[in-house]
């Protein structure tokens, strides 16, 4: 443990405020840059072990672009559109206008917690553990002792159901001719 802290106060610690400024970089909130410099400061923490001690710099912003890419990942539409509905035509995401603005409706929040509430246990948990935790598909196959297969099914069986009831309550994409 002591050495462990050794190698992170020796090639993590002088380079935080550079994570800092390319976290600023990326992000449109001092707060979000904070966060995923701390999201990216664990993760190193983490993996210190098994850094070689050669370019902490490019070692640590490879972390962060990846921690970066994670929170994208995590943040962006996925109980919207499926797969196969993102090349589908599609009319307008809502009547306020950008998918942007269906996110940061207070609306959307209430009716996808309403959703995620209706779902039965063991979709419920795959969207926790694969949308919401962050997990692949393996990692949730792992945690829950079921067959890759059946995390699949159940996490497109999930999704079409909440996507179905953003759809009733308003506020999910409608697909041209419905």
């Amino acid at each position: 443990m002591v050495e462990k802290q050794q190698m992170f106060d020796r090639y993590v610690v002088p380079e935080i405020p550079l994570l800092l400024r390319v976290a600023r970089s990326l992000t449109d909130q001092p707060a979000d840059a904070e966060d995923l410099v701390q999201d990216t400061l664990l993760r190193a923490y983490r993996g210190i072990t098994g850094f070689d001690g050669f370019y902490p710099r490019a070692w640590l912003l490879r972390i962060l672009h990846n921690t970066h890419v994670s929170r994208l990942r995590r943040r962006s539409p996925l109980l919207m559109f499926g797969p196969a509905d993102r090349d589908e035509g599609m009319s307008d995401p809502a009547p306020h206008g950008t998918p942007e603005s269906v996110v940061v409706d207070e609306s959307f929040d209430d009716a996808v917690e309403q959703a995620l509430g209706m779902l039965r246990q063991p979709n419920k948990k795959v969207i926790d553990l694969v949308d919401i935790e962050g997990l692949s598909y393996a990692e949730a196959a792992m945690a829950l002792d079921v067959p890759i297969g059946t995390v699949v099914s159940r996490l497109h069986r999930a999704r079409k159901q909440i996507r179905e009831h953003l759809v009733d309550q308003g506020i999910g994409p409608h697909r041209h001719g419905r």
